[in-house]
């Protein structure tokens, strides 16, 4: 990565990080993956209980591998045979692992959801919430953010379920109404009530989607 970007992604990161404390946030920067991941696992105590509601940027810093591997107790929705209970039993874990669709320079996350398993164990439930976030999700405003994860965020992840949304055709966000859509509830999160409770690794480099 050029020198500029990286100098710039520092920057920017430390500004972010600032935001976040000032909402009852903790921010984090890590210089790539490996430190991210690194970061992430002092988070998590071993012999805790953790899952997640889905997020690419999670799995990419090897999260994932690491706590299936390691000694954690790792619900893994995708593997078990209740899936609704693997989901429900997210609201009592240690941790929750999470990306965002996008965050604002001065700390808000914005996050879509069709579900709403993802949006509802951020907002309550897990002890512990850590973000995992690209700083390519980094946007100016809360409008910027909205705009980046209705336009940006959305329309990508369509491309990967089966449903018939007028963005999987199009790239770019129509507003619908469409039975599959996976924009039913939009999450902003400005504050955290619970101090220690959220935590955001702001990683240099482009993750997720």
């Amino acid at each position: 990565m050029d020198a500029n970007i990286i100098k710039r992604n520092e920057l920017l990161a430390q500004k972010v990080i600032k935001g976040l404390g000032t909402r009852n946030m903790t921010g984090y920067y890590a210089a790539d993956k490996e430190e991210a991941l690194k970061i992430a696992l002092s988070l998590i105590p071993e012999g805790s209980t953790a899952t997640m509601g889905g997020g690419m940027s999670v799995h990419e810093i090897g999260l994932v591998q690491a706590l299936k591997e390691g000694n954690y107790n790792y619900i893994d929705r995708d593997a078990a045979e209740d899936r609704r209970a693997a989901m429900l039993a997210a609201y009592d874990a240690d941790v929750f692992l999470a990306s965002c669709n996008a965050i604002t320079e001065d700390g808000v996350l914005v996050n879509i959801d069709g579900n709403a398993n993802r949006v509802s164990a951020i907002a309550y439930g897990p002890k512990k919430v850590v973000f995992i976030v690209g700083m390519n999700k980094v946007c100016n405003d809360v409008d910027g953010a909205m705009k980046r994860a209705r336009n940006v965020a959305a329309p990508i992840n369509n491309q990967r379920f089966n449903g018939n949304n007028p963005c999987k055709k199009t790239g770019a966000c129509a507003n619908c109404k469409s039975p599959d859509t996976i924009c039913c509830q939009f999450l902003v999160t400005r504050y955290s009530k619970h101090p220690g409770r959220i935590h955001v690794i702001l990683v240099n480099d482009a993750l997720g989607f």
